[in-house]
């Protein structure tokens, strides 16, 4: 079986989530200042103008080099990324699809919960996540990292399967960027956590890409943010 000639890992751009959560955290709050189901968790006005970047960073590429697919998370944030990107390009680019195996890691009854919250409505999770390890540890009612790769690894070989040779972009999420690189590398758990210490948490509209180099995917770059405007 063959391998697409290129995938290019999109993050979404900042969300509402994002900006809230680590907020809350830090004051220790029970409740954070966004609501609703994470699916839905919309994008911040930067998030969008950092969509708004990667679409002009798209139509600057030479036509031999515009991506053939595209494959987004079904959650709004990553499906919004991609609209504004795609209008921004100023190109001609394929209609996306999404694969419910690119949404974000599956946090069951922890969702949309700060830490303060998890510690007083499940105390005994804390002590379950240190005994099971981060990669095996699942929430109540979610997945845990290896679950992750799991679903991904579904995903890698229907895509080469079905779009080899072709250039391909997939938006999605942290933990979806961070995992396809233990799919696709190989690596254990922890040269992922060691490749994830080096470069950073993966970054909001970051760009990580892989290449075909004699029938294997190889890493170019990784969380890469060259083409974003500053914060």
């Amino acid at each position: 079986m063959g391998v697409v000639a290129e995938l290019l890992l999109v993050r979404h751009g900042q969300s509402l989530a994002n900006v809230a959560f680590p907020a809350a955290d830090a004051a220790e709050l029970l409740e954070a200042e966004v609501s609703g189901r994470d699916a839905e968790v919309p994008l911040t006005e930067y998030g969008e103008r950092q969509a708004a970047a990667l679409g002009e960073w798209i139509g600057a590429l030479p036509e031999y080099e515009l991506p053939q697919v595209i494959i987004t998370s079904p959650y709004l944030r990553a499906r919004e990324t991609w609209r504004i990107a795609a209008e921004k390009s100023g190109v001609d680019l394929p209609a996306p699809t999404t694969d419910v195996r690119l949404v974000d890691r599956l946090l069951g009854d922890l969702e949309m919960l700060t830490r303060a919250a998890v510690a007083q409505r499940f105390p005994d999770e804390a002590q379950r996540r240190a005994d099971a390890g981060e990669h095996r540890y699942a929430p109540p009612g979610g997945e845990s990292f290896a679950d992750i790769e799991v679903r991904l690894g579904s995903f890698l070989d229907d895509l080469n399967r079905d779009h080899a040779d072709e250039r391909v972009v997939v938006v999605a999420h942290d933990a979806v960027v961070l995992m396809m690189r233990a799919v696709i590398e190989r690596l254990g758990w922890d040269r992922v956590v060691e490749a994830e210490r080096a470069a950073g948490n993966v970054r909001n509209a970051s760009l990580t890409r892989f290449v075909d180099v004699d029938g294997r995917l190889e890493l170019a770059y990784y969380n890469s943010v060259d083409h974003l405007p500053p914060t």
